[in-house]
């Protein structure tokens, strides 16, 4: 049972997502009134809607096949790269002065 406030209001939980899409696919069954789902899983109807129209809105992804590849931004890299080779070039010119690093072959 759910711990209560001073108030009488619920403490704020999370849910884990196998948790959440159990109860949106146990409300798009419809075998089961939101009343009696709301008592089942301990949550407000409003709750329980709101996961269930997120189930139907996203159901395609599960058959995308994962080629919604994000973007990567390659600016950032590009920079530490230049950044680093600008580095290793003044490094090996130091070396090479203070005899330390044969000159290349």
């Amino acid at each position: 049972m759910m711990k209560k406030k001073a108030s009488g209001r619920r403490t704020r939980r999370t849910h884990n997502p196998a948790f959440k899409a159990r109860v949106a696919l146990a409300a798009f069954r419809e075998d089961r009134t939101l009343a009696q789902l709301c008592e089942q899983f301990e949550l407000h109807p409003n709750q329980i809607t709101e996961w269930k129209r997120q189930l139907l809105e996203r159901a395609a992804e599960v058959f995308d096949g994962g080629s919604r590849v994000e973007p990567v931004n390659l600016a950032p890299l590009h920079a530490k790269i230049g950044q680093l080779a600008l580095e290793n070039d003044f490094l090996e010119g130091a070396l090479t002065k203070a005899g330390l690093l044969s000159a290349k072959p």
